[in-house]
């Protein structure tokens, strides 16, 4: 059964202290409703666990994850007979020590051990999907654009809630901050320098990709850095239906998933003593501090399971997780920008939270991504 969920002002506050701006009564508000929201729409894939394993999907995921890291390993010249590093216990949670328990993991560990994520199945709960969405992005599974950072590969599947199947020719878009906490297609307050118009025009750390047959999806980025009043975290926005265009980005559709995703403070406190995020000046915000990560440990595990690809975190991160999706949903979400044929568009109703506001001309993006200077 179809149903529209319209996320509310407090759910699409532009100006939040869980973002950049927003006043302790929006984020209270935010956090009221979307508490309110996940009573009632709770959608663990708990349930979903014998029937994907029955069908073949652990065995199937755990040697295509295996495949990847070998992959990984080579292309970054990294010898295939270190051991693989694993700094995170599955049914671990935010209220728990996260430091594995898991040892002796060698290149010749089983994977169904090394790479069982799916046990848990746990979907990465509807919450906001911020201010700084830009509808029109390229779809693409490489979104780092050169940028500083630890190379992250993430491998996402997403499951039907309804039906336990994995669900191909979805669309799958991320975005998140660079390494020192800024979003690219966003001029505002807190996001970096707000007198870089041209970062309007910028587009890392965003895209989509379709998924396969198994209902993954592989990105390429960086593991994002923090900002004043937020945790490490990308977002995450599931498209059904839509329509790829000619010049490589989505028309249509409905959007049924917006989720966030987040990293255990073991990997982040690793990552943050490396450069250039221990550069960046801003306030860090630790899982437990985090008011959107808040409450998630009872039912859910937003969280990503990963290995180091080699000795030392700069060498890369291979992360994975998998969500459900309930394919009748439709939200209604409003875009801070647009990227358009000429570049970046502000959204001026953007503030409304609403929902409001069409593209400008309705036109989308030619040709391949702006290449303006990220801003520092």
């Amino acid at each position: 059964m179809k149903f529209s969920a319209v996320l509310g002002a407090a759910l699409l506050a532009q100006q939040t202290i869980a973002h950049p701006g927003q006043s302790r009564e929006e984020h209270a508000k935010e956090v009221a409703e979307r508490n309110a929201y996940l009573s009632t729409h709770r959608r663990s894939l708990a349930h979903c666990a014998d029937a994907l394993k029955a069908r073949g999907n652990d065995v199937a995921m755990h040697a295509r994850r295996a495949a990847k890291v070998e992959s990984l390993r080579k292309k970054r010249s990294i010898s295939q007979e270190k051991p693989y590093l694993r700094a995170r216990d599955a049914e671990e949670v935010l209220n728990t020590n996260h430091k594995s328990n898991l040892t002796g993991i060698t290149p010749d560990t089983d994977p169904s051990i090394l790479f069982a994520g799916n046990n848990s199945c746990i979907l990465t709960p509807e919450t906001t999907q911020g201010p700084y969405w830009v509808s029109g992005e390229l779809v693409r599974s490489e979104i780092s654009e050169g940028q500083e950072g630890v190379p992250l590969t993430l491998d996402i599947q997403i499951i039907d809630v309804n039906t336990c199947e994995p669900v191909p020719q979805a669309y799958l878009e991320i975005w998140h901050c660079n390494s020192t906490g800024v979003y690219s297609g966003v001029v505002a307050s807190g996001n970096g320098d707000t007198s870089d118009e041209g970062n309007l025009d910028n587009t890392f750390m965003r895209g989509v990709q379709a998924s396969d047959a198994s209902g993954v999806v592989t990105f390429d980025t960086l593991v994002p850095g923090h900002y004043t009043g937020r945790t490490n975290h990308i977002h995450v926005m599931s498209h059904l239906n839509a329509t790829l265009n000619s010049n490589n980005t989505l028309s249509g559709g409905a959007i049924t998933h917006v989720g966030q995703m987040f990293f255990d403070q073991d990997l982040v406190t690793l990552v943050e003593a490396t450069e250039p995020y221990a550069s960046n000046t801003q306030e860090l915000t630790t899982n437990a501090e985090d008011s959107i990560f808040e409450g998630e440990s009872d039912g859910y595990d937003p969280v990503v399971e990963y290995v180091l690809l080699g000795d030392d975190v700069s060498e890369g991160v291979f992360a994975w997780i998998a969500f459900g999706m309930d394919s009748g949903a439709a939200y209604n979400i409003t875009a801070a920008a647009y990227w358009t044929e000429d570049g970046g568009v502000e959204n001026e109703d953007a503030g409304s939270g609403m929902g409001g506001g069409a593209p400008p001309s309705g036109a989308m993006p030619t040709g391949a991504a702006p290449t303006g200077a990220p801003p520092s």
